[in-house]
């Protein structure tokens, strides 16, 4: 979405007939094959705060494996609430994955699953690889779970995998898909956020010096998705756009307060989203500071 598309008012696009329906109507109104930055703006067309955080997540995507097909996919690691390699049971073997992932966002809707899963040997250390799956293909299952107070119109799911076949990616599974994405996230789903707030904004009327925040906000999120999302100095850029944040939601609150209720509910229920990862966040930028300092 270019900026000036961006400046413009738009009819929102809901979600009546699923989630899938929506990212394919989403990506028409994008144009068919917008650039991962442009489809995390898409964000200003979503009815919900979930929805403009389903444009964040599906652009992130795109970043972490540029040659995804434009269905909708999701990143699949996350075991008994844990993340650490040393902490997975799922394990790939030659091109056959078996094993089981927790909370897989936006399942229902996802057309291909990135599934992290260990390679090593006995004694060794984890070593991850990265795995391309089918929904609905052999040894495939996707188990839903039932809908949180947070995003609930965007579901989770239990995936489970026995001898299913897939693709794998090159790489590392660790240190060039799954460490980074947090970060490529973090800053396509900031930038979603920021979106659907500047077009409330629209309609609302808002202060035009809390839109002008709010663009502001959205260009700083287009620099740091520029960066090498491992790097320390786009830890400490992507930190300082979340303390931007932060320091808007008092003028945030005041201006849903003072405008149609049903917006200031959706924001209510939903604003936490900007919290999800908050301490991934701070262990990333007291790293990047020692980084830096050293340098």
């Amino acid at each position: 979405m270019p900026w000036s598309t961006l400046l413009q008012p738009a009819a929102r696009l809901s979600a009546e007939q699923g989630l899938e329906d929506w990212y394919g109507r989403l990506l028409q109104r994008l144009g068919g094959a917008p650039q991962p930055f442009e489809l995390a703006l898409g964000g200003r067309l979503a009815a919900t705060p979930g929805l403009a955080f389903l444009a964040g997540y599906q652009a992130a995507l795109r970043v972490l494996w540029p040659a995804a097909p434009w269905s909708a996919g999701a990143l699949c690691v996350t075991e008994g609430r844990s993340t650490r390699p040393a902490d997975m049971h799922t394990r790939i073997d030659g091109l056959h994955i078996d094993g089981r992932k927790d909370f897989v966002t936006a399942a229902e809707c996802a057309d291909w699953l990135l599934v992290a899963a260990r390679e090593d040997g006995p004694g060794e250390a984890p070593r991850l690889v990265l795995g391309v799956v089918r929904q609905g293909a052999p040894g495939v299952r996707i188990e839903a779970l039932p809908a949180l107070p947070l995003m609930p119109d965007i579901g989770h799911a239990r995936l489970h995998l026995q001898q299913a076949q897939c693709e794998r990616l090159a790489g590392d599974g660790w240190a060039d898909y799954v460490k980074p994405f947090r970060s490529i996230e973090d800053v396509h789903v900031l930038a979603a956020l920021c979106a659907w707030l500047h077009g409330v904004g629209q309609e609302c009327a808002w202060p035009e010096a809390l839109q002008l925040r709010l663009l502001a906000q959205l260009a700083g999120c287009a620099e740091v998705a520029r960066r090498c999302p491992s790097a320390a100095p786009t830890h400490l850029l992507l930190a300082g756009l979340f303390a931007q944040q932060r320091a808007l939601a008092a003028e945030l609150d005041a201006a849903f307060a003072a405008g149609p209720a049903p917006w200031a509910a959706l924001w209510q229920r939903d604003q936490g989203l900007l919290q999800i990862a908050e301490g991934a966040r701070a262990k990333r930028l007291e790293k990047a500071r020692q980084i830096v300092a050293r340098a």
